[in-house]
C-alpha cells in the first residue's frame, strides 16, 4: 500500500477511535457490541487470482468473472471464469465501488481517503468507452444498484463535511447529493425485504436505512470484534448478513434480527514484516460457484478469495435480479 494511502486510513481509523468513545453521534440508538466467536467450521477457502495490487471491490459479471477495482494501483479490471486477470481503464484516482449493470459497470473514484474530488463513472463492455457521470463528490466508496435500476454510493467524506449516503438514476441523469443523512458510510447491501438496505460506518455499526424513510437509520448490529473497520458486505435472502473487516482481514456472518455475529475466516491481510492497517479485507459479495453459491472476496492483499458455505447454509443473495 502506498504510504500516503495508509497513512490517511489510519487517520480514518483515528477517526473512528473518537467517534465510538462519543465524540461524534449519528442520533441513532445504540447497539450492542456484536459477539464474534468463530463460525469458520465447513467454510472452504481457496483463491481465484492473486498479485494483482490492492484490491478494493468487486461485482459479479455475470458469467464465472469479476469486475474489480485496485484503490493505490488506479484501475478497473476484469477477471474471466478461468482467473484472467486483465486491466481495463488504468490511471484512476483511488477507484472504489464497483456495480455491472447489463453491459454497463459503474463505477467510482477518489474514495474517502483519496486527494481529488470523486467521480461516478460507467465502463462500457461492449466498446470499452468510459463516460463521467457526476464530479465533486466527497469521498464516495460503496455502490449499489436498487431494484428500480437507480444507483446509491456511500461517502465517508473524512476530508470533508459527511454528506451521507447520494442517489443516482442513471436512466434520466437525476442526482440526489444527500439522500440519507448517514455520516462516514462505506458498506452498502440490499435487504431482503426489497424496501430497505443496510449500511455500515466509521462508527463501527450497521444500520437499516428504511427506501421510504432514508433520513432515519436503525442500528442493527454493533462492532463484531474490539477494533474493527467494517467495509463493503452483502445479504442472502434468507436474512443473513455477510460483513468484510479491513483491519482483522475477516468475514463476518451477521444476523441483522438479532445483532449477534460469528467470524468464518480471518487472516486476509497484505502480507509484510510489519502491518500498516488498514490491509485486510475489503468487499464481499454473493456470485455463482457451479450450481451453487459461494461468497467471493477481495483484500489489500492482491487476492480474489472463493469461500464455499457448508451444509445448512443458504447464499442465496437477496437481490432477487441475481
Amino acid at each position: 500500500m502506498a504510504n500516503g494511502l495508509a497513512s490517511r486510513r489510519i487517520r480514518a481509523v483515528a477517526l473512528t477511535v473518537a467517534v465510538v468513545a462519543g465524540t461524534v453521534v449519528t442520533g441513532a440508538t445504540a447497539a450492542a457490541e456484536t459477539p464474534s466467536g468463530s463460525c469458520a467450521d465447513g467454510w472452504e477457502a481457496s483463491t481465484i487470482v492473486s498479485g494483482v495490487g490492492n484490491l478494493e471491490n468487486l461485482d459479479t459479471d455475470g458469467a464465472g468473472g469479476f469486475y474489480v477495482t485496485g484503490i493505490a494501483d488506479g484501475f478497473l479490471a476484469h477477471i474471466d471464469a478461468d482467473g484472467k486477470f486483465q486491466k481495463l481503464v488504468t490511471g484512476l484516482d483511488h477507484p472504489a465501488g464497483v456495480r455491472v449493470v447489463g453491459r454497463s459497470v459503474y463505477f467510482l473514484t477518489g474514495d474517502g481517503v483519496a486527494e481529488q474530488p470523486g467521480t461516478l463513472r460507467r465502463y462500457d463492455i461492449d466498446t470499452g468507452a468510459v463516460t463521467i457521470l457526476l464530479t465533486e463528490l466527497a469521498g464516495p466508496n460503496g455502490l449499489l444498484e436498487l431494484p428500480n435500476g437507480d444507483l446509491l454510493f456511500s461517502t465517508i467524506g473524512i476530508t470533508g463535511p459527511p454528506t451521507g449516503i447520494s442517489r443516482y438514476r442513471p436512466s434520466t441523469g437525476e442526482y440526489t447529493k444527500t439522500w440519507s443523512t448517514l455520516p462516514w458510510s462505506n458498506g452498502l447491501a440490499l435487504a431482503p425485504d426489497g424496501k430497505s438496505i443496510y449500511a455500515d460506518n466509521l462508527t463501527l455499526r450497521i444500520f437499516r436505512v428504511p427506501l421510504d424513510d432514508p433520513d432515519n437509520p436503525t442500528v442493527v448490529a454493533g462492532a463484531p470484534d474490539l477494533i474493527v473497520l467494517p467495509d463493503d458486505m452483502e445479504a442472502t435472502r434468507a436474512g443473513q448478513l455477510f460483513v468484510a473487516d479491513h483491519i482483522q482481514g475477516a468475514v463476518y456472518q451477521i444476523d441483522p434480527a438479532t445483532g449477534a455475529g460469528c467470524t468464518i475466516i480471518t487472516g486476509l491481510i497484505k502480507p509484510g514484516p510489519m502491518r500498516n492497517p488498514p490491509d485486510g479485507a475489503t468487499s464481499v459479495r454473493i456470485a455463482r460457484d457451479g450450481d451453487a453459491w459461494a461468497l467471493y472476496v477481495t483484500s489489500m492483499d492482491g487476492t480474489l478469495h472463493r469461500l464455499r458455505p457448508p451444509a445448512g447454509i443458504d447464499l442465496t443473495p437477496a437481490d432477487p435480479r441475481r
